[in-house]
């Protein structure tokens, strides 16, 4: 594990992992625990993994709002919550400044701490190493907290219980949900997002290691194939139902927008969350076989887009402006449609997923719906309601959720959750 508190924001504003505990044996005492000329040749390909310039594919850790939000979505996603295993507050805030380390690293193409082969051979190394040659991909690593981490059965777990927001609002039940809690809730989230699965999968193990006695993974999903895109000039992707989606999602150019519909502000009653955002998981199992056997037209009246151009029902192009007088009352994008939720609009990341078979012949296979917004009471809840009577609830169940508040960004020496624990 990396050196706690004084290392850390030293460290990560010079660009460097910072010094671990096994680093700092290997300086005083390397040459007794390997050879002189093997531990030179070690350090040479650490030093070189440190030192490693970040490609035009590492995008920014640091700044006003955490990566990973409004930036163009990856092609790759691992999402995992933690569960918090200690009631000590002080080693949690030690492991979230490890943490931010760690993730600032990785974003950058770098290591963490020494290394997977810079470190003393009888030690464990500070890196799983699967990423090693690899470059960043684009990697963005964004932490959320639940409403657990605030307080739990009625305990007030870290003296955060009257920080917790108003917005951080526990999800109510929504017809047809069959959630399953061992895919559900979690005290903390991390979101991480690149264009090479296994830069994403190296960055939630290191994270897990990392955080070995103090937090402990809850459930995970691996995603492929975005389902959504903040980069409105690009093509949108399609979903496993074979539809364009997200075709009005909200740019992450535009900062109007992002203002009004994504970021927290400081009169929104949490000042903490200032220039941070909620986000809503939920996994969403589609009934694969069924909608396969579906007739055209009817896919088509279901969505309320034309399958081939993503064009609004009654228009000829995917963007033309929608008139949703020309779809069934039930199709799914009359009933999101900001003009049925009274100019609700939210940030969607999602992806698609596909895990295998359920033993009955089935895919299990999905969507991992993933969405950002300013206050999830006015985003998330009140869409989902007015979804009851969709037409593609036949064809979809959610079978996992998920809500938390994502911090803003981090600044140069500072650390994850900084603002709700300082």
């Amino acid at each position: 594990m990396t050196e706690a508190d004084r290392n850390t924001g030293e460290s990560a504003a010079q660009g460097r992992a910072p010094l671990s505990r096994r680093r700092m044996l290997g300086f005083s005492g390397a040459s007794l625990l390997v050879g002189a000329a093997a531990g030179a040749g070690l350090d040479r390909v650490a030093a070189a993994e440190e030192n490693r310039a970040p490609g035009a594919d590492a995008i920014a850790f640091h700044g006003p709002h955490q990566a990973g939000i409004a930036t163009p979505v990856q092609d790759r996603l691992h999402f995992a919550t933690f569960d918090v295993i200690t009631d000590d507050r002080a080693r949690l805030v030690r492991l979230l400044k490890e943490w931010t380390a760690a993730a600032a690293a990785m974003t950058q193409g770098r290591p963490v701490g020494a290394g997977a082969v810079g470190g003393p051979a009888v030690a464990p190394p500070d890196d799983t190493g699967e990423a090693l040659g690899l470059p960043p991909s684009r990697l963005t690593l964004t932490i959320g907290f639940g409403p657990t981490l605030f307080d739990k059965d009625g305990k007030d777990r870290f003296g955060l219980k009257a920080r917790r927001p108003a917005a951080l609002a526990d999800l109510p039940h929504f017809p047809g949900d069959n959630l399953d809690p061992d895919r559900s809730g979690g005290d903390i989230a991390v979101q991480a997002c690149a264009d090479d699965p296994q830069v994403a999968v190296h960055a939630i193990r290191n994270l897990a290691r990392l955080g070995f006695g103090v937090v402990a993974v809850r459930w995970s999903q691996l995603g492929f194939g975005k389902t959504s895109s903040t980069t409105p000039d690009a093509q949108t992707p399609r979903n496993l139902f074979g539809f364009k989606d997200g075709t009005e999602n909200i740019s992450g150019g535009d900062a109007a927008a992002l203002d009004e519909h994504v970021w927290a502000g400081k009169g929104d009653g949490a000042d903490w969350m200032a220039g941070g955002s909620y986000l809503v998981a939920r996994r969403i199992r589609m009934h694969i076989e069924t909608w396969d056997r579906t007739p055209l037209r009817e896919q088509q009246d279901v969505f309320g887009r034309d399958k081939r151009e993503g064009a609004p029902a009654g228009k000829a192009k995917e963007r033309d402006k929608p008139d949703l007088s020309k779809m069934k009352p039930d199709a799914h994008v009359r009933l999101a449609h900001p003009d049925s939720n009274g100019g609700s609009r939210i940030l969607r990341r999602g992806y698609s997923f596909t895990d295998g078979t359920d033993g009955l012949g089935r895919l299990e296979a999905g969507l991992f719906f993933i969405a950002f917004q300013r206050d999830p009471r006015t985003g998330f809840i009140r869409v989902q309601r007015n979804l009851a009577t969709d037409a593609m609830n036949e064809y979809v169940q959610h079978v996992g959720s998920g809500v938390f508040a994502c911090p803003p960004g981090v600044r140069e020496g500072g650390y994850w959750g900084e603002t709700l624990f300082a």
